[in-house]
């Protein structure tokens, strides 16, 4: 297959030809190349989707049976979002492969998009057990779409301008922001002041939407994504096929016998899915590092990358935790009331989009600016310093609510407002130094291993709570996580010999 055009080139004929590609952020939705209006408007629905609905899962999780709740307490219900979350990150590594080996990102991104729709129905159904099989549906979907959609926006950019893909993600990253901002306020009005179910549903409608627009959008991809750059053989396929439908059996086996036997708990779920997290990087990176396809220096970048996973890890084990452990911290410990009102607890998770969209174009801009002089260990260390600041203003708002006083709601806004300036610093820079590092053709499998440090990152964050005893977190449970933020921060910073070797 031939390589797609570079960001600037223009094409002759085929779908599309009429479009310019850029090489970096200088565009504007309105009047830019229709590819990347498809691609912002597909991922805002989806963005919409999926913050909407975690918005209020917590929420729901631990609201009482008797008001339309599942009844769990605040621990399992911070389990239940981190086995959620998890399972979403793990579930990139197949979603990955098939992107890669089988589909073609365009038709995996489609795929994914209808599952997680699909599964947004399912949790909108008033049955109480129908959340369970709806969260697996979007986990599965979300696993489709995400590392394929990274992986169909980076082949519009040139491979070597990595300060104009870093600035171009943070800029595509700043744009579906929008929907994240208003998701938790449309969907925690209708679920925390209406119905939970209803709530669930506007996630479903949102998604719809999103399909809409790819469909209709996609042939102003003129091609880019639409069959995979190394099909799999039919003999890989059989192989795969054989091994996945093999470990399907085992856990519908072991967990089927678990539930009849009337001995099943959350943990015990929890529990495949921690080692599924360890061990499905480790496989991952040393089938990667082995694959003969691979050249030398490849193989190194490949190597190398594994710093950078483990830091992400770290970094999505406490970013995470805004949508389970702050928003208890919101429901529990917080002063909610103004001008007579409770302002809904789900209203706050609103907070870290809307500083993404003011910080996402100051840091674009720095890192436009301070190009190769800023390497990406360097804004991940930027990060990493942001969400230990988060964590010590909420130790700090922690120690204020003794004696059933709560604490003021400046504390968490301050502390959101940290937690996107960490996240600007990591996912989007992190996901363009994957598609950099990544050889030409496992793009998504490489985007999929970012995502696998969120999984290791989730199933950690989500037993923290559990582990450290607390019904709502305290000063020592924020400081804490704080420090190990700090110390991993200050350890990039002194890996100056792993920029070299990544290159980026």
């Amino acid at each position: 297959m031939a390589a797609p055009p570079q960001p600037d080139a223009v094409r002759t004929s085929g779908p599309g030809a009429d479009e310019g590609r850029s090489g970096g952020p200088r565009f504007l939705i309105l009047g830019g190349p229709r590819w990347f209006t498809t691609l912002f408007g597909t991922d805002m629905w989806e963005r919409f989707s999926f913050y909407g609905m975690t918005a209020i899962l917590v929420l729901y999780a631990t609201e009482d049976t008797a008001s339309g709740g599942l009844g769990m307490s605040n621990e399992d219900a911070a389990l239940l979002y981190g086995f959620y979350m998890a399972s979403v990150f793990l579930a990139s590594v197949p979603g990955g492969w098939i992107g890669d080996r089988l589909l073609g990102a365009h038709r995996a991104v489609l795929l994914g998009g209808a599952l997680i729709a699909l599964g947004h129905v399912s949790m909108a159904v008033p049955v109480t057990g129908s959340i369970f099989p709806g969260l697996l549906l979007v986990a599965l979907g979300t696993g489709l779409l995400k590392p394929n959609m990274a992986s169909l926006l980076s082949a519009f950019y040139d491979r070597d301008d990595r300060a104009g893909r870093d600035a171009g993600f943070a800029v595509f990253y700043m744009s579906v922001q929008v929907s994240a901002l208003l998701a938790p306020i449309v969907v925690g009005v209708v679920g925390e002041g209406v119905n939970w179910h209803l709530g669930f549903s506007l996630a479903a409608i949102g998604m719809g939407a999103g399909l809409v627009q790819y469909v209709r959008g996609a042939r102003h991809f003129g091609g880019t994504g639409s069959v995979p750059d190394r099909a799999a053989t039919p003999a890989e396929r059989k192989k795969v096929l054989r091994v996945a439908l093999a470990l399907v059996a085992v856990v519908v086996a072991g967990y089927g016998t678990d539930g009849a036997l009337g001995t099943f708990r959350l943990t015990h779920a929890m529990a495949l899915v921690g080692l599924l997290c360890v061990a499905a990087p480790v496989i991952c990176f040393w089938r990667l590092a082995r694959n003969p396809v691979l050249v030398a220096e490849e193989r190194q970048r490949v190597r190398s990358y594994i710093w950078l996973f483990l830091a992400s890890a770290v970094f999505w084990a406490l970013f995470l935790q805004g949508g389970s452990v702050f928003a208890l911290f919101a429901k529990e410990a917080t002063d909610r009331t103004w001008l007579g009102h409770t302002v809904p607890a789900s209203w706050f998770q609103a907070a870290i989009p809307l500083f993404v969209l003011a910080v996402s174009p100051l840091l674009a801009r720095l890192w436009s600016r301070a190009g190769d002089r800023m390497p990406t260990t360097a804004k991940y260390a930027m990060g990493m310093a942001a969400v230990a600041a988060a964590y010590l203003v909420m130790a700090l708002a922690a120690l204020g609510i003794s004696d059933g006083r709560r604490a003021s709601p400046l504390w968490l806004v301050l502390s959101f407002l940290l937690l996107a300036i960490g996240e600007v610093s990591f996912a989007p820079v992190g996901m363009s130094a994957t598609t950099a590092v990544a050889p030409a053709t496992f793009v998504s499998q490489m985007v999929a291993l970012f995502w696998l440090a969120g999984a290791l990152g989730g199933g950690l964050g989500g037993n923290a709570l559990k582990l450290s005893g607390d019904e709502v977190p305290g000063a020592g449970y924020f400081l804490s996580l704080g420090a190990a933020a700090l110390v991993v921060g200050l350890a990039l910073l002194g890996r100056r010999r792993l920029t070299r070797l990544l290159g980026v």
